[in-house]
């Protein structure tokens, strides 16, 4: 049965971002960095861990015998990438009259249906409370359906620290690391974008925000409830409030495009009830095409 999030209306949103990326993500995602590479396309590059989606075919069988685990043989041109997905799964996501987890959790899907049709290898990974729920690596078009199902199983709700969850996952060098967050986060993300670059990574911000966030238009005296710790707040909402208000949610963007800037990361601004197509075409395609 079709979900909400992933229904046939989400699809026909796909077909629409394939046929207008199609050519130039193709040239950016794989065919620039598999042909750029030295050798032929007989020459031996490394071994790496099976994982699901290879092709058994290239499993070395001697290694087996060595060592009781299955190894993949690489040549230098048919190497993928890795793109791993950090997704905040905070209650704050939750927030909106279109939910922000909702084009997180699209925009997730999105991503990977590019990047698994270029036969690079996507993890989902759940940054929950201070924890991170480490995804299975996948590739290959057919493993689509099982990140739609992992994604559908996501839930939302209670605290995360963005700095410690993503501190926290094993990063091998290289590779592309996508972080799809609001970043309502007191503690910031300086830590882990700092982590991510000194393990090569390709960065990217997502910073996802409701309209209700940007076009504040609440008066009066309000309890505001953290959906995160609980905490109440009583505020008198007046006119000088809510430019304080605007002026601090600008600082804090303009700190994330800095951030971004100071270590050669890509920041990426999408509000939760704009419509998928356009924000892919105008957020992601400049990008996608340099990865």
């Amino acid at each position: 049965m079709e979900s909400a999030i992933f229904d046939s209306a989400f699809f026909k949103k796909l077909n629409t971002i394939k046929m207008s990326l199609n050519m130039r993500l193709s040239q950016g995602l794989s065919g620039v960095r598999k042909s750029s590479a030295k050798g032929s396309s007989v020459e031996f590059s490394d071994f790496r861990e099976y994982m699901l989606g290879d092709d058994i075919r290239r499993i070395d069988w001697n290694a087996y015998g060595r060592t009781d685990k299955l190894y993949i043989k690489q040549f230098m041109e048919e190497k993928e990438g890795i793109f791993r997905i950090f997704i905040d799964t905070s209650q704050s996501m939750c927030f909106g009259e279109v939910p922000k987890s909702t084009m997180a959790l699209q925009t997730a899907g999105a991503l990977s249906y590019i990047i698994l049709n270029n036969l690079d290898r996507v993890y989902i990974n759940e940054m929950k409370e201070n924890s991170l729920i480490k995804g299975k690596g996948v590739t290959g078009a057919a493993a689509f359906s099982h990140v739609l199902k992992d994604l559908e199983r996501i839930t939302f709700g209670g605290n995360t620290t963005l700095n410690k969850t993503i501190v926290s996952c094993p990063v091998q060098a290289g590779g592309v690391s996508v972080i799809i967050s609001d970043f309502l986060d007191k503690e910031g993300i300086e830590e882990a974008v700092k982590y991510l670059a000194y393990r090569k990574q390709t960065i990217v911000l997502i910073q996802i925000l409701s309209k209700e966030e940007l076009e504040v238009n609440y008066e009066g005296t309000l309890n505001i409830l953290d959906m995160e710790t609980g905490e109440r707040v009583k505020i008198t909402m007046s006119n000088a409030t809510i430019r304080e208000y605007s002026r601090q949610l600008e600082d804090m963007q303009n700190g994330l495009q800095k951030l971004a800037r100071k270590f050669g990361a890509y920041y990426i601004f999408m509000q939760s009830d704009e419509d998928l197509v356009y924000e892919m075409l105008h957020g992601f395609a400049g990008i996608l095409q340099k990865l």
